[in-house]
């Protein structure tokens, strides 16, 4: 991945990449930067122990029997979600480093950010996470391969690392704490309700501190070109509008909808900083050292913009809103599946 050297401009004397549009920052020792990712790893097994308290087992079990949301999320994520970062990267012109980070991006599995937000807009939180285990799951293979197919325009596609342990550790951090959790919620279901409720509070906290903080400690190197400020906000955009619009066809309930929505949108952006600075030679990470950061920071506010509206929605046709939600929009019959109609409004 080569690039034309560009004019180098004044920077901070401390710089360690500099040119004339952005300058790339050490701005904390490895100790403090090891420290907070420990507390905020932790914090967020916390949390998604508190939401497993929320899941039953028999209805997860379901989710992996009859996984009719998992490919239509799946189908998002490892189908169309690569496809659109392919697209946006050649609309735009992008250089080709760019090009490479914005479709590493759409090849991420779903984050867990998409649990969080999917309880607060009453989703379905049986197959949010189970959505988000089985595409951490899928992304050990289909990354790799969405990879080779989309990225050879600009680089060769055994340049890039994939990080499997991050990938089995992120697997491991999810499927434990939410197991513990489902445990609590079958044997102690009252216990379990006051947990999901301080867990669900302490997860939205979260992940507004994590977004500020990721903001304040890359500020130097916020300067980039507009291109990925515009491909950062709508690829998110892209993910809500088209998970929602797949599991619409699909003739899930409105909850459904939502989850799936939220779990294309939101991306595992700190798998994709974990690649980024694996694979990307230091001399250019100037060019794509914080897309990672643009896309988390919008995805969360797109994210959070839905909820307002949603909630506001619920206040003023609350009882309509939950009157059209069902248990389950899907039908057992004679050991197949039928869909039947979608509740409306």
């Amino acid at each position: 991945m080569s690039l034309s050297e560009q004019e180098n401009d004044t920077c901070a004397a401390n710089s360690t990449v500099c040119n004339g549009t952005s300058c790339l920052m050490p701005v904390n020792s490895s100790a403090l930067g090891t420290i907070l990712s420990t507390v905020i790893t932790t914090l967020l097994a916390l949390v998604m122990f508190s939401l497993g308290c929320s899941v039953e087992i028999k209805k997860f079990w379901g989710h992996i029997k009859r996984p009719w949301g998992i490919m239509a999320a799946s189908l998002c994520q490892f189908g169309v979600m690569p496809i659109a970062g392919f697209i946006l990267a050649n609309a735009f012109g992008v250089l080709p480093v760019q090009a490479v980070v914005v479709l590493i991006i759409g090849c991420c599995p779903g984050g867990t950010g998409s649990n969080v937000l999917s309880y607060w807009i009453d989703g379905d939180m049986d197959l949010s996470l189970s959505m988000t285990t089985c595409s951490t799951l899928f992304a050990l293979g289909m990354m790799p391969l969405c990879l080779f197919l989309y990225s050879r325009q600009w680089v060769d596609s055994d340049s890039i690392i994939i990080p499997y342990n991050n990938i089995g550790i992120s697997l491991v951090a999810l499927v434990v704490p939410v197991a513990v959790g489902m445990f609590v919620n079958h044997k102690w279901p009252k216990q379990a309700k006051i947990i999901l409720k301080v867990g669900s509070v302490t997860g939205f906290i979260l992940i507004i501190i994590v977004a500020v903080i990721a903001g304040v400690l890359y500020k130097q190197a916020w300067t980039i070109i507009p291109k990925l400020w515009i491909i950062g906000t709508i690829f998110p955009v892209i993910g809500f509008t088209v998970g929602f619009l797949l599991a619409c066809v699909a003739n899930m309930s409105w909850s459904r909808c939502r989850t799936v929505a939220l779990e294309t949108g939101m991306q595992n952006t700190q798998l994709c900083s974990t690649i980024v600075q694996l694979s990307i030679p230091i001399n250019e990470m100037i060019y794509v050292f914080t897309f990672p950061l643009i896309y988390s920071v919008f995805q969360v506010l797109i994210a959070i913009i839905v909820l307002i509206v949603y909630r506001i929605y619920l206040r003023l046709w609350g009882n309509k809103a939950q009157a059209e939600e069902v248990e389950s929009p899907y039908t057992h019959t004679n050991g197949g599946f039928d869909l039947g109609e979608k509740p409306k409004e």
